[in-house]
């Protein structure tokens, strides 16, 4: 009897351990589970229908949480990474917007123009680092047979974005129209020297303004004249009494 106990007792520590292990390795199990899909991440997705080439706004875009398992590297997790973007393709609501989808959107400003860019190079030199908006004017030297030319190719260019390497202003793209384009490609690719320079458009932009508010604060001169006249032809106008007595003059002597 006692041998029996014994032996029941064995089986039941043993069965504990068992259960204890297995108890052990399913909650393991159940913890790496719960850290692949239990842990939601936020992604952005579209929260209204986005055509092609419009660009994303916040009103446009919603949060959604999935499993971390399925986020990969091309989900959108910051809302940093839409702004300034449009996407490739057409979006419906609640579609995922990956970064492969993405693309910067254009600084042209009107439709007709494109937009150029120009790396500092052998050729091509800057005078100063330039900004975004900046105009500049961009003059180019050729050696000819005739000796050595150098004139103004283009003036009052606007800059639409600069280039930097590793902190270092690099280049820019310049906004200009669709016909223009040819030639400044031409320029930049076969001309001896293209040297762009900061156009000063301040004082020229404050003196046109200060013409033309002088020009709308100066009084009519032509108004003064013009109403001179009528006064005039009032002078010579008769008043109908002294008509009347001409005319029974003319009466009498006849």
């Amino acid at each position: 009897m006692i041998e029996s106990k014994r032996r029941a007792l064995i089986f039941f520590i043993i069965a504990a351990l068992f259960a204890a292990a297995a108890g052990y390795f399913t909650l393991q199990k159940v913890r790496e589970l719960n850290s692949d899909l239990g842990t939601m991440v936020t992604v952005y997705v579209a929260g209204a229908d986005i055509a092609a080439r419009d660009v994303i706004t916040p009103d446009s875009v919603a949060a959604e949480s999935i499993p971390q398992k399925f986020v990969t590297s091309e989900h959108i997790q910051n809302p940093d990474e839409l702004m300034n973007k449009v996407s490739v393709v057409p979006l419906s609501e609640g579609d995922v917007i990956s970064k492969n989808m993405l693309k910067e959107a254009s600084a042209v400003t009107e439709e007709n123009n494109r937009l150029v860019t120009l790396m500092s190079s052998e050729r091509v030199f800057f005078d100063e680092p330039l900004e975004p908006l900046d105009r500049v004017d961009i003059i180019v030297s050729n050696r000819t047979d005739e000796g050595n030319q150098t004139e103004i190719f283009m003036k009052d260019v606007k800059v639409a974005r600069v280039a930097s390497e590793e902190g270092n202003f690099s280049g820019v793209q310049v906004e200009i129209s669709l016909d223009q384009t040819p030639e400044l490609i031409h320029m930049q690719n076969y001309a001896d020297s293209v040297r762009i320079i900061k156009a000063n458009v301040g004082l020229a932009n404050q003196e046109v303004a200060g013409t033309s508010q002088e020009a709308e604060e100066a009084p009519p001169e032509e108004e003064p004249a013009e109403a001179e006249q009528p006064a005039e032809e009032k002078a010579e106008e008769k008043p109908p009494a002294e008509e009347k007595k001409e005319e029974q003059k003319q009466d009498s002597g006849e």
